[in-house]
């Protein structure tokens, strides 16, 4: 073999040898899937959750995967498991129940998929990553505390508790019932109970109520504004006028509402700045192995009435 054809020959080795140990193309390499799932796009307010964790994974490069849950911890336990053998790379969540979503949750911690909780957060799994959400506590206090300024010498209330199992619904009762119950000889809770933080059900629920109670209550409380919307049309049905009518999520249906007369009020919680935020956190983590230096970030939640409707996360959605 001739010196020229042997270096043919070392030139070609060396080069597939280049090829074999080459770094992926970066489009492949860089693609990073995750999971954004929340428990049911039926709910105005989780499709403007995952608008934002949409809108803000495009902004951050990456690729969302979107779960619907349905209402469903099955489902959304399966749409979990189906994106761990995927191989997503990280998991953006905001739980159905978050007793019954922990063990899918543990299995993609134990998988080592990074975990970050929205809204709702499953502190009983060890190794999620971070939570973003709000301090519903503190938003049911707001909501009590409105009660008070709004009626200072004692009312009569309905209490539409949302979905149980959910800590939102859990912990917005519990700050309702930190303030009111200190005055309980003043603040009379007179009928509670959950509506599911659904529309139809707030509707029958208020039914119920009015027609069990001896008197039209002073405030209708509900732990979300689908509920509240619901209240507010069997009190329409019955003709009343002069119920305080407080809601919570500030939806832009019950921003609407409140700039209108229909509903008093509502507690905004920035529900797109929690959800930019988680994907935030997770991205920097899978890309930058950063951890956040607080795991726990809770905002402080707002009662919006007419005279505050400008510091609302929506408005600019209301028509």
């Amino acid at each position: 073999m001739s010196n020229f054809a042997r270096s043919l020959l070392a030139a070609g080795a060396i080069s597939l040898a280049a090829m074999s140990t080459a770094p992926a193309p970066a489009l492949a390499q860089d693609k990073i899937e995750i999971l954004t799932s929340v428990p049911g796009l039926t709910f105005p307010f989780f499709v403007h959750m995952m608008n934002a964790f949409k809108a803000e994974a495009e902004k951050q490069g990456v690729t969302a995967i979107e779960s619907d849950g349905q209402v469903s911890s099955p489902k959304q336990t399966a749409d979990v498991e189906a994106a761990i053998a995927r191989g997503v790379k990280g998991i953006v969540i905001s739980p159905n129940e978050v007793d019954a979503m922990a063990p899918a949750l543990q299995q993609a911690v134990e998988a080592g998929i990074p975990v970050v909780t929205v809204d709702r957060r499953v502190a009983q799994v060890e190794g999620i990553l971070g939570h973003i959400g709000a301090d519903n506590v503190k938003g049911g206090e707001a909501q009590a505390e409105l009660i008070l300024k709004l009626y200072p010498n004692g009312a009569n209330i309905v209490n539409l508790q949302g979905q149980s199992g959910a800590s939102p619904a859990i912990d917005r009762n519990k700050g309702l019932h930190n303030i009111l119950d200190k005055q309980a000889d003043k603040y009379k809770i007179v009928f509670e109970q959950t509506a599911g933080f659904d529309r139809a059900k707030g509707l029958s629920v208020t039914e119920a109520a009015l027609s069990a109670l001896k008197e039209a209550p002073q405030v209708i409380v509900a732990a979300n504004d689908d509920m509240a919307l619901g209240a507010m049309e069997a009190v329409k049905g019955r003709n009343l006028s002069g119920i305080a009518i407080i809601g919570f999520d500030a939806l832009p249906e019950a921003l609407g509402q409140v700039r209108d007369g229909g509903l008093t009020a509502t507690i905004e919680q920035f529900p797109g700045k929690q959800s930019a935020m988680g994907v935030d956190m997770l991205v920097d983590f899978i890309k930058n192995g950063k951890k956040p230096a607080e795991p726990l970030t809770l905002l402080t939640p707002v009662a919006i009435t007419k005279e505050n409707l400008n510091v609302s996360e929506r408005l600019g959605e209301l028509k």
